[in-house]
């Protein structure tokens, strides 16, 4: 659609336009805390790190990992059709950065998307020179959405999800939200829920369709299978459960559930993968000091008979835990960071534990836990009452079982998202 202006998206782009040096220091705040890369700084700033390859040049901008990974299947199918394109995928955070540099294809590079700051968003922009531009699901950066539009730049916005908090807030700049939603050509929403947000803040019914989520049929994670037949056999005496994508406040929960769970199962055996794997040391550190015996992964400790907690602390292997574990606990749910997602371990046959904060995808966790698919527990003791409960193989396999129908149903969401980018392809080829 052609570019909308409001009092509210000019008066953004007025204050962003002077944000250079508060960005600066915020920069340098992350960079302290470990949050960013010293030699890649300069991508937040706009500043491209690699040329711009010749030919079409499709963008993809994906907030963190999960997002980013769901993307793959998708960026090499277009890769095989229009051989003659190229890709450049943007996110935002440490992880995601260094999962992409190691899984894109060939004719994809990989950047760190630039702070929402219109000096640095033009920088960006100058330089690459995107053809396509496809957003996925809710990180919506009015400087960076609204200079694409404003350049004449095709823009599907994919995947797009819009939790009732998210849109509360929202609500606040209406005008805003609107001019910003009217950027994009067409809007493919994950649920029905987050089609009736984005009507109410102002998308046209014209851009909008409701096609599910690629993550459903993204395919299963990939894993080594020498390193899951090797775990196999470390484990198979004994039962093993995972807790993944765990956040600050919750692995001391994690590790209270174990113990009671412990009461049930002397030999179980409990996989911890934080989210962001940084954090190692300090878990590993609060883990020993109460008295667990701990291996991890990343150091090449081995997990012997004696380990109570392996703490995963690798990037890029989730599809070997979930295929090691039947039972699986995904965090940020029990501290209010909104949940994880529940495709990638549904996919894979780990029936689904999860925590109270999950408006990240509410749609399909209401979904899940109404169809027996995942159960929902509020703290320690229901978690690890839970835990025990699923020790009994045939009621985790019935919960992976209905998981898996559920997550399973919207196979067509990719094939959608590949059709409308391959007739933007076409119509910037046929200019």
């Amino acid at each position: 659609m052609k570019p909308r202006s409001s009092f509210g998206l000019k008066a953004y782009l007025a204050v962003s336009a002077r944000l250079t040096r508060y960005a600066d220091r915020i920069l340098a705040q992350r960079l302290a805390a470990g949050k960013e890369q010293a030699d890649r700084l300069p991508e937040r700033r706009g500043v491209p790190s690699l040329r711009r390859p010749q030919g079409t040049l499709i963008w993809f901008h994906a907030a963190s990992v999960g997002e980013s990974l769901s993307l793959l299947n998708l960026i090499e199918q277009i890769l095989d059709d229009f051989p003659d394109s190229n890709i450049l995928i943007t996110t935002g955070t440490r992880s995601s950065a260094d999962l992409m540099e190691a899984r894109l294809p060939p004719q994809a590079v990989h950047q760190l998307v630039p702070v929402d700051v219109l000096p640095f968003v033009r920088q960006f922009m100058d330089h690459w020179r995107p053809d396509v531009a496809v957003w996925t699901e809710s990180e919506l950066w009015p400087a960076l959405i609204s200079t694409a539009a404003r350049r004449g730049i095709p823009m599907l916005l994919l995947n797009a999800r819009m939790s009732e908090r998210s849109h509360d807030r929202w609500r606040w700049l209406p005008s805003t939200a609107k001019a910003v939603l009217r950027c994009f050509d067409h809007i493919f929403a994950q649920d029905e829920m987050t089609a009736r947000h984005l009507r109410r803040l102002g998308a046209d019914r014209s851009q909008l369709q409701v096609t599910g989520s690629i993550k459903e049929s993204g395919g299963a994670l990939p894993h080594s299978e020498e390193e899951r037949a090797r775990f196999a056999e470390l484990f198979k005496t004994r039962p093993v459960w995972l807790a993944a994508s765990t956040h600050e406040g919750e692995e001391e929960i994690v590790a209270a559930a174990h113990r009671a769970a412990l009461k049930v199962s002397h030999r179980l055996l409990l996989i911890l993968a934080p989210r962001h794997p940084e954090r190692s040391a300090e878990i590993a550190a609060m883990l020993r000091g109460s008295g667990w015996t701990v291996a991890v992964r990343s150091k090449g400790e081995p997990a012997d008979a004696a380990t109570q907690i392996y703490l995963a602390d690798t990037l890029g292997e989730m599809g070997l835990w979930y295929r090691l574990a039947p039972v699986t606990f995904l965090g940020g749910s029990l501290v209010p960071i909104g949940g994880h997602n529940p495709y990638e371990p549904a996919a894979l046959g780990s029936a689904i534990i999860h925590g109270p904060y999950t408006d990240s995808a509410e749609g399909i966790y209401a979904m899940l836990d109404g169809g027996g698919g995942a159960v929902m527990v509020a703290d320690t003791a229901a978690l690890g009452n839970q835990v025990s409960a699923l020790l009994e193989p045939n009621r985790a396999a019935m919960m992976a079982h209905a998981a898996w129908e559920i997550t399973s149903s919207g196979a067509g969401a990719t094939e959608a998202a590949y059709n409308k980018i391959a007739d933007m392809i076409d119509d910037v080829e046929g200019r």
